[in-house]
């Protein structure tokens, strides 16, 4: 497997809040190989320059949506990232392929514990039923969508915890970035269980 390039497409409104997302951001691997992209930092006022980050997209080989689970869907800026950016005859249509065949997945944060997704919970859907219209969205762009790494807890999780899940985290991206995926990544829930098995 070839050196993989990964970009992170960072969003997350109340980003000085999240002390989760802080420390997970915080302890990125230093790496050539990966991208980190704050879109809530580039772009304040919602003006998404498309072509700049069309050329990111092109540059890199794995996307990584990574942002807090909003309302069972993602932030704002995020949606109009994914309505902008995947235009028609580019990432999709007769003519669209600039995406075709680039892995993307979601690093997704939640307040609530894994307990709550689930048929039986209070929240009743699953994480990745919850997710599938950015599933289906990734599919329409002809890109290989993988299961999501998630952090549940985090409104009570203490800083250790996030130590250990940020490091987690850093062991999936090292490991990517210099190995890929193989088809056993798809088969499991989250990607949580995938690089636990790989370690």
């Amino acid at each position: 497997m070839t050196h993989q390039n990964i970009l992170i497409l960072f969003a997350h409104p109340l980003f000085e809040k999240s002390q989760v997302n802080r420390i997970l951001v915080d302890n990125l691997p230093k790496s050539s190989s990966i991208t980190f992209h704050d879109l809530y930092e580039e772009y304040p006022e919602f003006d998404v320059d498309i072509q700049r980050e069309q050329a990111l997209l092109l540059q890199h080989d794995i996307i990584i949506w990574h942002h807090p689970l909003y309302w069972y869907s993602c932030p704002p800026l995020l949606k109009q990232w994914i309505d902008l950016v995947l235009e028609y005859n580019w990432a999709y249509g007769k003519s669209g392929n600039a995406l075709k065949d680039k892995i993307i997945f979601q690093t997704i944060t939640t307040g609530g514990s894994q307990e709550n997704y689930c048929a039986e919970g209070k929240d009743r859907y699953t994480i990745p039923e919850l997710l599938e219209p950015f599933n289906q969205t990734a599919r329409v762009c002809k890109m290989d969508y993988l299961p999501p790494f998630v952090i549940h807890g985090t409104h009570k999780m203490s800083e250790s915890e996030a130590m250990k899940m940020s490091e987690q985290y850093n062991t999936l991206l090292n490991y990517i970035a210099q190995h890929g995926f193989d088809s056993e990544a798809k088969k499991l829930h989250y990607l949580n269980h995938w690089i636990q098995a790989k370690h």
